[in-house]
């Protein structure tokens, strides 16, 4: 059975390289060759699927094969708060990790650093493109660095694992030509800047909240952190780091409301990604959206959003009008930040760029640096 297997999933490995090359996500011979070569099984030897009912199960790979060398997110740990489990650790959709190494734009001889190792995956498509002495993965968790090291090894992979928190980067290694961030950050560290190589270059998800950012490739000059966000929205898990933030306590919902009409879409974390992404420079931390459902039909009649101090905002999806109360305004931060990108032209994200500063100071801005449209992320400033 092992030999069958062994065989077979090589012919599974390179369809999905064509699929990715046939989907326009792979472009170059390179990553081709990388895609066919790893024996993704291996590095995720289990994981988890979800019912129609939100329940968990896990799976073996190897007894899926088609499945698991597809473009699919494989969910590989899961985490139980109340009585519900959630995804906190994944092996990342392959057409958006070849997407993702496309745009590092790696060169022979250039040494990379990954910041979170996850299932070692991508570790080793790097390591087949560059070597195992070019090629450096953090992640925070031991037990998952121990086991993606093992795993890799088996598969013939052996680059430099540490288990550290990935905020610091790994300085007893730098300088890197490239970094990448498989997890999101609602800013990036300026450490990371401090260990690239002259014209070295970052790409990673910068999320302010829950869908809220994107993938941004940032190049390295003597005083700053600077580039554009990518063309196609993506998201990555938030990085864990050694210590994990107190939960924010949620106050009773205040009372009462007042309805009135609103021409912001009431889903912008999908309508209108950017602007949802802007209102983020407002909303307070903490708050929460979702739907609320028709009881009979179990369809959605309107988006929630709820603040930590009590304050709420309910819009109709038939209506477009929205009731809202407490102290902080929720959804006229969404209407703001919905009439600023209305003002800049309805940018997509690729006209959008950030400048980090050595303070942290993170900037965004349309077209150019200089733009009239442009705003400082208050959650990176000091």
């Amino acid at each position: 059975m092992t030999s069958n297997l062994d065989t077979d999933w090589t012919a599974h490995a390179r369809r999905l390289a064509d699929t990715l090359r046939n989907n326009g996500d792979l472009r170059s011979p390179l990553w081709h060759a990388a895609v066919s070569a790893v024996p993704r099984h291996l590095l995720v030897p289990r994981a988890y699927q979800q019912d129609d009912t939100g329940a968990w199960s896990q799976f073996e790979t190897a007894a899926a094969l088609e499945r698991v060398y597809s473009p699919e997110t494989l969910v590989t740990a899961l985490e139980t708060v109340g009585d519900k489990q959630f995804p906190i650790s994944s092996s990342t959709k392959p057409d958006l990790m070849v997407r993702m190494l496309e745009i590092l734009d790696v060169h022979n001889g250039q040494r990379v650093l990954e910041i979170g190792t996850g299932t070692g995956y991508n570790a080793a498509l790097l390591t087949h493109r560059l070597g195992n002495e070019q090629v450096f993965s953090v992640d925070v968790d031991d037990d998952l660095v121990s086991l993606a090291r093992k795993r890799l090894d088996a598969a013939g992979f052996r680059p430099t694992l540490v288990a550290v928190d990935g905020v610091h980067g790994l300085p007893e290694h730098a300088p890197f030509d490239r970094i990448i961030a498989t997890c999101s950050v609602p800013a990036v560290p300026w450490e990371w800047a401090e260990q690239l190589a002259p014209d070295g270059t970052i790409l990673v998800d910068l999320k302010l909240a829950t869908s809220a950012g994107n993938l941004v490739h940032l190049r390295r000059t003597d005083d700053r952190l600077e580039g554009n966000f990518t063309t196609r929205w993506a998201a990555f898990m938030a990085m864990r780091t050694g210590t994990s933030p107190e939960p924010l306590a949620h106050a009773d919902h205040a009372p009462g409301g007042r309805t009135r009409p609103t021409n912001a879409p009431a889903t912008p974390w999908s309508e209108a990604t950017v602007a949802w992404f802007l209102a983020h420079l407002r909303l307070p931390p903490g708050t929460s959206f979702g739907y609320d459902l028709d009881p009979d039909t179990r369809q959605p009649v309107a988006t929630t959003f709820s603040a930590p101090d009590g304050s709420w905002a309910r819009v109709s999806l038939t209506d477009r009008t929205v009731t809202e109360t407490g102290d902080t305004p929720l959804w006229s931060e969404v209407e703001w930040a919905y009439e600023q990108w209305t003002a800049a032209g309805q940018p997509p994200w690729d006209r959008l760029g950030l400048t980090v500063a050595p303070d942290g100071t993170h900037q965004v801005w349309v077209d150019n640096p200089n733009s009239s449209h442009r705003w400082l992320l208050p959650a990176a400033s000091k």
